[in-house]
């Protein structure tokens, strides 16, 4: 196990510095706009989340809970392709599970922004999207030294976008994905001996990640619509 770990340790950032900069941070800020916009399975997140509040009866939270469950099942279904091969095809996999990833989360963390009132139209809002990507305890150690100036609630309702935070939120969003990626796959180098094994052990780890980041986004951007007039 030891030995196992130390080779991941060792292969997972070369791998990461081989694949890098076939995803880009401009690239990742691309996948948000055609997830939010459509691309690939992916409807645009307005009629994808107008269809689906219709289905639960216009009841927002129970509509989210669809969304998100629909996700979480297509990053299982991705971890698990983007995890198959052995070693030697991590340099391919890598960015294909990063933009994978990149796609799907924006496309939910979007959908959820959507269905609590928030506007998509909205560069503060879209950088909140982004943002939220990096997860609770990232978004809270990026604060702390000073590499955001809040949270993705804040980037929201925020009264100016500041078009500076754009590429650095892009870069702090693309660097804690291919960390997350690599760290993952170099972990299972082993286990990729064994295709199905790897893909198992991707599709866990993406569809658990997913959830963990529904949750948080549940949680952190709170609801922004109007109460109904009486």
């Amino acid at each position: 196990m030891g030995i196992a770990k130390s080779t991941a340790k060792f292969v997972a950032p070369r791998v990461a510095m081989s694949a890098g900069p076939k995803v880009t941070a401009g690239y990742v800020r691309v996948l948000l706009d055609r997830a939010i916009d459509g691309v690939g399975p992916f409807k645009p997140v307005r009629v994808a989340c107008d269809a689906r509040l219709a289905l639960a009866g216009g009841r927002v939270e129970d509509a989210i809970g669809e969304v998100v469950g629909i996700h979480v099942r297509y990053a299982s279904a991705q971890g698990f392709l983007t995890n198959l091969g052995g070693v030697a095809s991590m340099v391919v996999t890598i960015p294909a599970n990063v933009a994978g990833l990149a796609l799907l989360q924006c496309h939910l963390v979007a959908a959820i922004a959507y269905l609590r009132g928030y506007d998509l139209d909205d560069p503060r809002v879209r950088n909140a999207v982004m943002a939220t990507l990096l997860g609770k305890d990232e978004v809270a150690k990026a604060i702390k030294d000073g590499r955001l100036p809040t949270t993705p609630m804040g980037l929201a309702t925020s009264p100016v976008h500041d078009p500076a935070l754009d590429e650095r939120i892009a870069r702090e969003v693309t660097s804690a994905l291919f960390g997350r990626v690599s760290g993952k796959q170099g972990a299972s180098v082993f286990l990729r001996k064994v295709p199905i094994l790897g893909g198992g052990v991707g599709a866990v780890a993406d569809a658990r990640h997913t959830a963990q980041l529904a949750a948080y986004a549940r949680k952190e951007l709170r609801d922004r619509r109007l109460p109904p007039q009486r």
